[in-house]
């Protein structure tokens, strides 16, 4: 009986080293293969830069509506989200901003924009980035905060959140912030990249120096 006993048992505890043996790491899975610095460093390669000289600053909530959170009182887990990009479909003119339509075509591709996620915005022509409004149009940008919970977005420009007020007003409402002037977009893909955006720790500034990095799979 004892005998019975032992054999059963030693064949339920194999049973289970083998089973663990054939399901997948986590870590496997949620390895990063590299990381792409997103700040702008045009102005930072000389000796002795400092990331003030960088053209890539985070608009706060705080320099759309005073009194919400300043740069460095954003909470530290809305600076670490899962990063989407979208690309910015030339016009004959110039590059037309980002629509609803453009939304409902880029998650049939690549799947609905995850919940709590940084939107980057990079444009697909090489003509000359000038300071603009945000490249999203106002609808889809308050789509992508009520149904999709985006904590902020990503531009390779500067942005002059003055052009649109309402927007600039559901932004801060909403929590998000804008990074601006952010580099190296044309290196990621669609998605299944981490950022980590990392202001200045200036609680009184509404716009700060950041530091963007992105961890790609």
């Amino acid at each position: 009986m004892r005998i019975r006993s032992f054999i059963i048992a030693y064949a339920l505890v194999l049973a289970i080293l083998l089973f663990a043996d054939r399901r997948p790491d986590p870590a496997q899975q949620d390895r990063y293969s590299h990381v792409v610095d997103l700040t702008d460093a045009q102005n930072s390669n000389r000796p002795g830069a400092a990331l003030s000289d960088s053209r890539t600053r985070i608009i706060s909530p705080a320099a759309l509506i005073p009194g919400t959170w300043g740069a460095g009182q954003i909470p530290a887990d809305r600076l670490i989200a899962p990063l989407v990009v979208m690309d910015l479909k030339p016009s004959p003119a110039d590059a037309s901003p980002i629509s609803l339509d453009n939304i409902a075509a880029w998650e049939s591709s690549h799947g609905v924009v995850p919940q709590g996620a940084i939107v980057a915005i990079r444009r697909t022509s090489t003509g000359a980035q000038s300071s603009s409004g945000l490249p999203i149009t106002a609808d889809a940008a308050q789509f992508l905060m009520d149904a999709r919970y985006t904590l902020g977005f990503a531009v390779e420009t500067s942005a002059d959140l003055t052009s649109d007020r309402a927007l600039a007003r559901q932004l801060a409402l909403h929590g998000n912030y804008v990074v601006e002037g952010t580099a190296h977009l044309t290196a990621l893909p669609a998605t299944g990249s981490l950022v980590i955006v990392a202001p200045a720790r200036n609680k009184n500034a509404a716009q700060a120096p950041v530091r963007v990095l992105a961890m790609v799979r």
